[in-house]
């Protein structure tokens, strides 16, 4: 069976949906300060070098996580038709799909790597971001695999199942972290090591779930269908861009950054995990809108749309209150937690006071793009997303170096981009919303 979002209370739905994924994101995220915490046990060298990682992997995953996410849409719109053939005759080409996608990935990622890693010039921490990216890398399919088992899931109305396996493994990469650096004593190989793992159960865990789930009929039941490919293709570009180009953004951000100092580029790092902490009912509610958005617009009950839009806005920026109060006030304290390094504590409390703010034009940002992919109108999202995350960081944080401004102006003018992003996405997409009526 699988959750009908086309009836029933929107309120309802939308909790139902967002605080497993909210939880299971949260020890998502608790698994990478997991990582940042005992690379900061080993140098401060070994925490730049996962910032730079995590902006260099994220770009190769980002494809892949666009990808699933128009699987789900386009699974979701099926299970709104009540068209369970066609939901499952797509769920087994998206899965085929999934497979090139990894083989193609790992490939693109073994070619580029060296090339991203030295253009930021800085060998102070090259060889421990080499020693930890090299092992990730070659793990792309099991992460890809997960995002689309997971996809496939969030379609149905089960984000239970993610939640319970992102528990089960953050808890497993507290345990493996900590045997394979104090006693293997392998320092960031280990930890790119045990996030494999974890990622391994992951993969397996999900791919039962979806088996149990209405969606499966077999490996046997596969018709490749190209037409079918081609409208993932075009419905998951213009997301995966979206995804890409966050990663991009967070490496031009590095790239910014870097002259200021290793200490810097950590506290960067330590800083978005920390934020990301208090961003995940956001994106718990990205997931939920999606989801309720694309069986509604499959079913055309577009009546139900906008209700959901103003719902997950509200309970978004509430959230995002709660955040910023807890920057304001605990800024040193959380950066204390990850670092011992009285100046990546001072950095990071910084970008936290002031990119936290950021976290209102992330509800709009992230609601209005689960929307507008629910209802198979993703083309915006690409131009809005190169503005975003390249041209406006590269003119305004080349402009802040040229000046010599100190790095408290970078992270204002992040937020000055995000907000200009998020209010052209609402005008935009209450425009679409419009045309539905």
């Amino acid at each position: 069976m699988h959750m009908d979002l086309t009836q029933g209370t929107i309120k309802e739905h939308i909790v139902k949906l967002a605080i497993p994924s909210v939880v299971g994101y949260f020890f998502h995220t608790l698994f990478n300060v997991t990582d940042t915490y005992f690379a900061g046990l080993i140098s401060t060298e070994a925490l730049s070098a996962l910032s730079l990682s995590a902006s260099v992997f994220f770009m190769i995953l980002a494809i892949g996580i666009g990808m699933s996410e128009a699987l789900s849409s386009l699974v979701g719109n099926a299970l709104g038709e009540k068209d369970i053939k066609k939901a499952q005759h797509t769920t087994l080409n998206g899965l085929l799909f999934a497979l090139l996608l990894s083989i193609f990935l790992s490939v693109v990622g073994i070619l580029t790597l060296p090339l991203l890693v030295e253009a930021l010039g800085d060998p102070s921490y090259a060889k421990e971001t080499y020693e930890y990216i090299h092992i990730i890398i070659y793990g792309i399919i099991f992460f890809i695999a997960s995002f689309f088992l997971n996809a496939l899931l969030n379609a149905t109305g089960d984000t239970k199942s993610f939640r319970n396996v992102l528990i089960f493994t953050a808890i497993l990469n507290i345990f493996l972290d900590y045997v394979f650096i104090h006693y293997f004593n392998l320092g960031v190989k280990g930890i790119a090591l045990a996030t494999i793992l974890a990622e391994v159960i992951t993969m397996l865990y999900l791919f039962y779930k979806v088996r149990k789930s209405v969606l499966w009929s077999g490996f046997l039941a596969l018709e490749y269908d190209f037409t079918l490919i081609k409208r993932l293709l075009k419905n998951g570009f213009p997301p995966s861009v979206n995804m890409f180009m966050m990663a991009f953004g967070m490496y031009i951000i590095t790239y910014f950054v870097a002259p200021f100092g290793k200490e810097a580029v950590a506290a960067f790092g330590i800083g978005m995990r920390i934020e990301q902490l208090f961003l995940m009912p956001v994106v718990g509610l990205n997931v939920a809108t999606l989801a309720i958005v694309a069986q509604n617009n499959g079913a055309k009950t577009y009546e139900r749309i906008e209700p959901t839009m103003k719902m997950a806005i509200k309970y978004g920026w509430i959230i995002s209150t709660l955040g910023v109060t807890s920057f304001l006030l605990f800024g040193e304290f959380f950066a204390s937690l990850m670092t011992t390094d009285a100046l990546v504590i001072e950095q990071t409390a910084l970008y936290l006071r002031v990119a936290g703010l950021a976290s209102y034009g992330f509800v709009i940002i992230f609601i209005y793009i689960a929307m507008l992919q629910g209802i198979e109108k993703p083309a915006v999202i690409l131009p809005v997303s190169i503005y975003r995350q390249v041209a406006a960081p590269i003119l305004l944080l080349s402009l802040l170096s040229y000046y010599d401004f100190s790095l408290v102006w970078v992270w204002i003018a992040l937020n000055a981009i995000i907000f200009s992003s998020a209010i052209f996405l609402w005008l935009y997409g209450e425009k679409k919303l419009k045309l539905l009526a």
